[in-house]
């Protein structure tokens, strides 16, 4: 009997979830799904390594998407131009060229207020059973007889967190509008909440991505070479970018 083939699933936000003081300038909130294969995640993960290395030797180094846009903290090494060609360069050719797979749910918090009233679902939870409901798609379409998946999210509080996991243990028990519990079961699906300072590499791929689908669905027409280099990685079905869900 073969083993079953391990997927992850690395997931970040772009935005805040709060329903309380909407920013008018950024309505949006995102969660980002990384879904890789266990193979493919120790390709993401040398690589990221070797760009770290080069850039800061042993030193501890996350990649985070507001400081390297703001060139903050370790990354004002990048306001030396020919450093931060060689970084961006670099670390767009691994986004684009390592194989995986984004699945992404955006949640325009006006509309939804508006629609549902300040005492709306919370945000994070909507978009969670939307990036999972998809999730279990892709993996339906997959060549792979058997298949796990672990769910990996950034830790934000033993109160959010504690939250967010009876909601995942609902959707286990009850399943979504489109799967039911037993198909979700199938998976074996678990759930860590993992440390900023545990320097996740799959984590950090999700944060980059994260903001320029924010910033793609706030002005599609507006230029942004970070969503040219990600565009194709969106799991499509028929032609279909069911990889990106836009709600409501």
């Amino acid at each position: 009997m073969n083993n079953p083939t391990k997927y992850y699933l690395f997931l970040d936000e772009s935005g805040d979830h709060g329903l309380g003081n909407i920013d008018p300038t950024f309505p949006v909130f995102v969660l980002s799904g990384i879904l890789i294969s266990e193979e493919k995640y120790e390709i993401l993960h040398q690589q990221f390594n070797q760009l770290k290395n080069k850039h800061w030797g042993e030193k501890k180094v996350i990649l985070h998407s507001r400081d390297i846009r703001k060139c903050e903290k370790e990354f004002q090494i990048l306001f030396n131009l020919d450093i931060k060609k060689d970084f961006y360069d670099t670390l767009n050719k691994i986004i684009a060229t390592v194989d995986y797979t984004i699945i992404a749910a955006s949640i325009n918090k006006e509309q939804h207020t508006k629609m549902y009233g300040r005492i709306a679902d919370d945000v994070y939870e909507i978009a969670l059973s939307f990036v999972i409901e998809r999730t279990i798609f892709c993996l339906d379409d997959l060549k792979d007889k058997d298949k796990i998946l672990n769910i990996i999210i950034e830790k934000r509080g033993k109160k959010e967190d504690k939250k967010l996991s009876e909601h995942f243990q609902k959707i286990q028990s009850r399943g979504t509008g489109y799967v039911d519990s037993a198909r979700l079961k199938s998976y074996n699906i678990d759930i860590d909440f993992k440390d900023k300072k545990d320097n996740d590499n799959g984590l950090q791929l999700a944060d980059l991505v994260a903001y320029p689908i924010a910033r793609y669905i706030l002005d599609v027409e507006r230029a942004n070479p970070a969503f040219e280099i990600i565009k194709d990685k969106f799991y499509t079905k028929n032609g279909k970018r069911y990889g990106l869900k836009i709600f409501p």
